[in-house]
């Protein structure tokens, strides 16, 4: 990588070590600084949803994190010594990551912290961003100043890129003079990690809302628990003893509720911010340093690490030769999503802090009917998981690239399942050549670009051998084929997949030399939207559909996709 191609990461957090990873996978080298020590040994924030693991999944480090997890089975609400209400875990389809699991940040950190290091990355530890300036929008005009250990002075450097992961104090945010707009709850929080005795969940959450406040408790992995409260501010942020929490656990908590020890206690003030902007010209914001939330329902890590992926593959895409209007997408995607994230987080933390007459009465009766008709679980934990990416307005979604009055554009024939800006489901197949995966989701989790070609119905009568008289296999070979000369000349080709799908098993057996992978879609969920003809999807390293078209318009789609965009001119 040249010093002007240069990306410069400033925090070495889940966001920050998420979107190096990211960038790694796909052939670019960057920067990463923190002024940290080394990796974080507080245990922070607790939950892994589907929609995070599902991204971890993509830079291999999912499996380790599930061997080093606590799944939860649910979520239960009491009031009065009562329980009120209460959701599920586990029923989420169409994902690998069913339940959110529970990991210390700790781990996520040092777990990510370990793949950065297998890609080729590194962290430079403390050191510190001491001074950013910006003088324009263009991609030129970042020159940054960095305090590096052992040197006698500071360090300057021009990085092509600057991306802030540093916090909800970010030093990269002020520098760009983007705001932090939002407020801050009048209220402490505190929290601590412990053993404790007296019959506490095992492998569920728990909120018990009192008048006085609430309590939340939450099963740790390798045992203990969490125990957290809330109280009017003070303005003190030394943690509670041991004692104070007891005092509190007894006052909230059920009866016999004891603490032994603790090995972690913490006080905080809670915000509830997003940035102005999560752009400005060549230096990008995210995670913490551009949303933070109330630790309700843990959307705070969860919409960060989801940051650093679709920040990461984006801005490889560019720097690979792809047109840089593909990070205005960013922004566009991302800002709404921590705007939900920051909605959800705080209408439950309002729900804790609801005290005495009417309101709480209603709030009651309320969780005990969306319990009883399930809508809890079929709104709340949607809503937690994060899996659907609400990507249909995107400008890196073209919304028409079938020509009129055929298959569509967004409303068109190929709907729901495969509208531009929908999230994939999955479907189990039949591997023949290519690849070893048994679905589609377990193909996608490489995190790569992916051009799937669904062959369509074999004509009645065919054999599906490739020989004469089966029109519909021979398309669907070449129009694989033919995907797969676009890729070869595309700016992400060595980061891109070509895939054909088909509803049934070759009886001449598939050549080996054959430049795509082959399946056979055995749910028929996908193949069967081709209809007679073949269809090309371009699936986006998060598992959306970015563009579809006829294989006809192989053309149509290049120019479309903004990473294919080099290929136009040998398919035009």
């Amino acid at each position: 990588m040249t010093q002007t191609d240069t990306v410069l990461i400033v925090g070495a957090g889940p966001t920050g070590l998420t979107t190096a990873c990211t960038l790694l996978q796909h052939g670019v080298d960057c920067r990463v600084i923190d002024r940290r020590n080394g990796p974080a040994s507080e245990p922070k924030a607790l939950i892994l949803w589907s929609g995070a693991l599902e991204v971890l999944r993509r830079i291999d480090v999912a499996d380790s994190l599930e061997k080093r997890s606590l799944p939860l089975s649910g979520a239960s609400y009491w009031s009065g010594g009562r329980r009120t209400g209460g959701v599920r875990f586990g029923a989420l389809a169409d994902t690998a990551f069913p339940r959110p699991l529970c990991v210390p940040q700790s781990v996520t950190e040092g777990v990510l912290y370990d793949r950065l290091l297998k890609l080729g990355g590194n962290v430079e530890w403390n050191t510190e961003l001491a001074a950013a300036r910006i003088t324009g929008s263009t991609p030129s005009n970042v020159s940054v100043t960095l305090t590096v250990p052992g040197t006698g002075s500071p360090a300057p450097f021009s990085p092509r890129w600057l991306i802030g992961a540093d916090g909800t104090h970010s030093t990269v945010r002020a520098a760009a003079g983007i705001a932090f707009e939002g407020s801050t709850y009048a209220r402490d929080f505190l929290l601590g990690d412990g053993v404790f005795t007296g019959g506490l969940p095992e492998d569920e959450a728990q909120y018990h809302l009192t008048p006085e406040g609430v309590l939340v408790v939450v099963p740790l992995p390798g045992g203990g628990h969490r125990v957290f409260f809330d109280r009017d501010a003070t303005g003190e942020v030394r943690p509670l003893s041991d004692e104070e929490l007891q005092e509190l656990l007894t006052a909230r908590g059920p009866k016999g509720w004891k603490l032994e020890s603790t090995w972690w206690r913490s006080t905080f003030r809670v915000h509830t911010k997003v940035a102005a902007r999560f752009r400005e010209g060549s230096v990008l914001l995210a995670g913490d340093a551009a949303h933070c939330h109330s630790p309700a329902g843990g959307q705070g890590l969860n919409t960060g690490v989801q940051d650093g992926f679709n920040l990461g593959w984006k801005l490889a895409a560019v720097i690979n030769g792809a047109d840089p209007a593909l990070l205005d997408s960013y922004e566009a995607e991302r800002r709404p999503a921590a705007l939900r994230a920051l909605r959800n987080s705080d209408r439950q933390t309002r729900l804790w802090m609801l005290r005495q007459g009417p309101k709480r009465v209603l709030r009651d009766t309320l969780l005990k009917v969306a319990t009883a008709t399930g809508a809890l679980d079929r709104r709340i934990v949607p809503e937690l998981a994060q899996l659907d990416p609400g990507l249909e307005s995107s400008p890196a979604v073209p919304g028409e690239l079938p020509k009129p009055g055929t298959r569509g554009g967004r409303g068109g024939r190929g709907p729901g399942l495969l509208s531009p800006g929908v999230r994939l489901p999955d479907t189990p197949w039949q591997p023949l050549h290519g690849t070893d995966a048994a679905s589609l989701h377990e193909f996608l989790a490489a995190g790569r670009h992916t051009l799937l070609v669904l062959q369509g119905a074999s004509a009645p009568g065919t054999s599906g051998s490739g020989g004469p008289g089966t029109s519909g296999a021979d398309a669907g070979e070449r129009t694989a084929a033919e995907a797969a000369e676009l890729v070869a000349r595309s700016t992400v080709r060595s980061q891109t997949d070509v895939l054909l799908l088909t509803d049934h098993r070759p009886r001449g057996g598939c050549d080996p030399s054959a430049p795509y992978a082959r399946a056979v879609d055995i749910g028929r969920k996908l193949t069967e939207l081709a209809g007679a003809g073949p269809l090309v999807v371009y699936v986006r390293p998060d598992g959306a559909v970015g563009a579809w078209s006829s294989h006809r318009d192989l053309g149509r789609l290049a120019a479309g996709v903004s990473v294919l965009g080099a290929a136009v001119e040998s398919v035009a």
